[in-house]
């Protein structure tokens, strides 16, 4: 019994300084389309810890008291939760960036060989998207029938475009 309590012991301590203790790593983030190149990540079980000061470059994002804010824009993180988002160091603050997304159902894409973090809309510009309405335009069939888009309103379909430029 006293043997496994100091295993319990150093668990709780790596556990506590992971963000910390994992490689730090060269990866490129492309967040709002725009990719940003970061030196000093870290990866820890598919999760990605960048710099305080580097959230704020690549996502204009950064970490307030009332949470993670851009603009007027403010998602507040669960206070019970803070330690899966912000772990300070004395040299620099990590946030969880991973962690970020999932709390605000942002889909994320990484490809390891590439060293490459893709964060999709978040949840809020997806509703901005669902208010945008196609221009209504007429094409022809391969039978040569006029088609107009509006007249599939309501309907799933798949527009496939070509041009020989």
């Amino acid at each position: 019994m006293k043997a496994s309590m100091p295993c319990g012991l150093l668990l709780i301590l790596l556990l506590t300084v992971l963000p910390s203790a994992a490689n730090p790593l060269r990866t490129t983030i492309v967040y709002d389309d725009a990719a940003t190149d970061l030196t000093s990540a870290r990866e820890d079980v598919g999760q990605l810890w960048i710099t305080t000061a580097d959230l704020k470059r690549a996502t204009r994002f950064e970490v307030k008291p009332q949470g993670v804010c851009r603009d007027e824009l403010c998602f507040p993180l669960p206070k019970a939760r803070q330690q899966e988002f912000v772990h300070k160091t004395p040299a620099v603050t990590w946030f969880n960036i991973t962690a970020f997304a999932d709390l605000v159902h942002q889909p994320v894409a990484h490809d390891a060989a590439m060293a490459t973090w893709y964060f999709g809309l978040r949840s809020d510009q997806r509703q901005q998207l669902s208010s945008l309405q196609a221009p209504d335009f007429t094409l022809p069939d391969l039978q040569g029938k006029p088609h107009r888009l509006s007249d599939f309103r309501g309907k799933k379909i798949l527009l496939v475009t070509w041009a020989s430029w």
